[in-house]
């Protein structure tokens, strides 16, 4: 088999290997479709967080089952991978919060991932439902991590929700939101995803270039502030900028992930009696919810994936300054 390897920063190599024989709790899978991610886009920038090289990338899997001993699972069977591999027994786990463990090994980051034709995973780790296809299943890990967010915020249906950044996950978490019954702000840079978040549920859109942003935001919503916000860029001067954008008694929950420090005025955050939390990964019941959602169409494949690529091209496309990853959603490498 064939497998894409970053052998350092900005640097990737394809590499023959042996399909890899799945051993005792674990089922081998032929990848169909792999989701790139603002992950996989840093680490081949060097610029991402607790990562090795050299790696194999991919961690947003569409593949079909081939064997193992995967309780319900037979060749051939469409699944999706939870990507987030711990042994169950630190605090976190036993806390009910797998998806924080010390012990944390994420496909693609701290372990080989799914940019191969074939790769191995825990037998656990693999979901499936009748009646998505390989677009819904590469999508249920993004769209998972915001509705971990969500999930962590706790959405009162009518609150003013913004958030903040409006790539891929930032999208989701918008598109999530307004399911959940938030009346959901958009801010960012870009005009054309700011249109793009109103397609997906954004009742209101604020450009994060605009001087008066405070003022625009008190005023959708009627002085009072957003009640929930949420993170999704991952940029440091974005996310302490944000916290002069809290209501009293909000709830501010970081999405993104970005190596320095955090500063606010403890003061202003302390009058308010602000709750702020990150959310990191997604957690099997996450994976479920989004699974069902696609499946009844509530959320739309179509309106994510904006880019394709072959495998055989893939390497290329990381290092084409005239076809940026970022000036989409979300691309997909595809498989024969």
């Amino acid at each position: 088999m064939k497998k894409l390897v970053c052998v350092e920063p900005g640097r990737f190599a394809y590499e023959d290997a042996d399909i890899p024989t799945p051993g005792k709790g674990e089922s081998l899978l032929r990848i169909r479709k792999i989701g790139i991610c603002g992950t996989d886009i840093h680490a081949f920038a060097g610029r991402q967080p607790f990562f090795s090289y050299p790696r194999v990338l991919g961690h947003e899997v569409a593949a079909d089952y081939v064997e193992g001993d995967a309780a319900g699972f037979v060749p051939g069977d469409k699944v999706t991978v939870i990507p987030y591999f711990t042994e169950g027994k630190d605090i976190a786990s036993r806390m009910g919060k797998p998806n924080c463990t010390n012990d944390m090994r994420v496909l693609g980051v701290h372990i080989d991932g799914a940019m191969a034709e074939y790769v191995v995973v825990p037998s656990h780790a693999l979901r499936k439902e009748e009646g998505l296809d390989y677009d819904d299943l590469v999508l249920v890990e993004p769209l998972s991590i915001g509705a971990h967010g969500i999930q962590r915020g706790g959405i009162i249906p009518g609150e003013f929700v913004l958030v903040i950044g409006a790539g891929p996950i930032g999208l989701g978490i918008i598109a999530l939101a307004n399911i959940a019954g938030g009346k959901v702000i958009a801010l960012d840079v870009d005009d054309n995803r700011l249109a793009y978040a109103k397609t997906l549920g954004a009742s209101y859109s604020v450009s994060a270039l605009d001087a008066d942003v405070h003022t625009q935001l008190a005023t959708i919503t009627n002085e009072d502030m957003p009640t929930l916000l949420f993170d999704a860029t991952g940029n440091t001067g974005a996310i302490n900028n944000a916290f002069q954008y809290m209501a009293h008694g909000a709830r501010y929950v970081l999405v993104g992930l970005q190596k320095e420090e955090i500063h606010f005025s403890h003061p202003e955050f302390h009058k308010r009696e602000g709750t702020l939390m990150s959310s990191r990964n997604a957690l099997a019941s996450d994976f479920e919810y989004v699974m069902q959602r696609l499946q009844d169409k509530s959320l739309d494949a179509a309106q994510f994936i904006t880019g394709r690529v072959s495998f055989a091209n893939a390497a290329e496309l990381f290092s084409d300054p005239s076809k940026p990853l970022l000036s989409g959603i979300k691309t997909i490498i595809e498989f024969n």
